[in-house]
């Protein structure tokens, strides 16, 4: 990726609005510098001073990057490139440490101060302290437009992204069989996207069954993942793969049992939805909003407008929802290299629902699906 060109970019809009930016450790850092996150911990691991954890930089001058010394040794950091690393060890003061950046940048006397929108409030407080005099904007807005559209290279990425979650699909679909529990799934899924490449999931791996005898429930983990998939019951996947730092997200419906006509008339206009909402990406002609319009009017016409309960999709790369929003009211001009979900669904809570879901590259002339296999109806019979 061509770090050194997105900081050049990033530092001329900087210098229009603040004097200095702070970046912690997220998708916006590693856009910029190529300073990888790690897996995601579920309770927060905390080190002496992590406060301090990021990169700082001005208009003009190479980032700092400072980490705690646990970080920069487990994290792999220590040899970072393209950025000046310093390393607070557990008993230095991290006060002093960015007071030292600081002074070195020689701020006016008021200055204005950018960080990204992942940063603590403890650095927050601690900058209000260090800079009293200091007013702050959001980093993460004057970044947002350029990590919006994707250059070619990263595209390709995320095709590559998808081609691992596909392979641990079709892994998992060979292990699917009636009466095994949603924790069975989810565990195998998780385990064929590491086995595939992936890092591991870019989101926590998500099933959404319903069924006559499986009321569909939101949120409720513990109970659903015990619960074992018996006929008949569709069970709608959503996962995907991490790559190079770059998310993906995906998703089927897997039927257990044989699916009656009433199950197929949900079925098909969600795959119609699809082809109308990737259609409707269309570069220099199209809005996030009619993209929406075009997909949800199919799902209306079938009847279950009621039943598509969300906005049709959302940006993806580093993270995995990022903006714009393919949804009503958003009037963002699609531009050619966007990155979209697009997935409509039909969701039920007392009988069979389903839903579709492939990153879609925005074309001149429609949208371009990264994924497109496992589109017929899935059965395990």
């Amino acid at each position: 990726m061509a770090y050194q060109q997105r900081m050049r970019v990033f530092q001329e809009r900087l210098a229009e609005v603040a004097d200095l930016a702070f970046f912690p450790r997220s998708a916006d850092l590693q856009y910029l510098t190529g300073v990888p996150r790690d897996v995601p911990n579920y309770g927060a691991v905390m080190h002496p001073g992590d406060w301090l954890e990021g990169a700082w930089l001005t208009p003009s001058e190479q980032p700092v990057l400072a980490l705690p010394r646990m970080t920069a040794e487990f994290g792999g950091l220590a040899g970072s490139d393209d950025v000046r690393l310093h390393v607070l060890q557990d008993h230095d003061d991290p006060v002093a440490m960015v007071r030292g950046f600081l002074e070195g940048f020689a701020l006016p006397e008021r200055p204005r101060v950018a960080i990204g929108d992942a940063t603590h409030g403890a650095t927050v407080s601690a900058l209000q302290q260090l800079l009293p005099t200091a007013s702050f904007v959001s980093a993460s807005e004057l970044l947002r437009p350029l990590r919006a559209v994707k250059s070619e290279a990263e595209i390709a990425v995320m095709r590559r992204a998808g081609a691992i979650t596909e392979a641990a699909f079709a892994a998992v679909l060979e292990k699917l069989v009636h009466g095994m529990t949603e924790l069975d799934i989810v565990s195998e899924i998780d385990h064929q996207l590491r086995r595939h490449g992936s890092l591991g999931p870019s989101f926590t791996t998500s099933l959404y069954t319903s069924g006559p005898h499986h009321p569909l429930l939101f949120g409720q983990r513990e109970v659903t993942w015990k619960r074992r998939l018996t006929p008949p019951v569709s069970v709608l996947f959503d996962f995907g793969a991490i790559l190079d730092g770059y998310c993906y997200d995906f998703g089927r419906t897997v039927f257990f049992g044989e699916p009656d006509a009433a199950y197929r008339e949900v079925f098909e206009p969600v795959m119609a939805s699809q082809a109308a909402g990737i259609a409707a990406l269309r570069a220099g002609s199209a809005t996030a909003a009619e993209a929406d319009a075009a997909a949800r009017e199919v799902i209306d016409a079938a009847g279950y407008g009621e039943a598509f309960r969300h906005r049709l999709g959302h940006a993806i790369g580093l993270d995995v929802h990022e903006p714009p929003f393919l949804t009503a009211g958003d009037g963002t001009p699609l531009q050619e290299g966007m990155l979209f979900t697009v997935e409509p669904s039909i969701t039920r809570f007392d009988t069979f629902s389903a839903r579709v879901e492939d990153v879609v590259v925005v074309r001149p002339e429609g949208g371009q699906a990264l994924t497109t296999g496992f589109r017929e109806l899935l059965v395990i019979e």
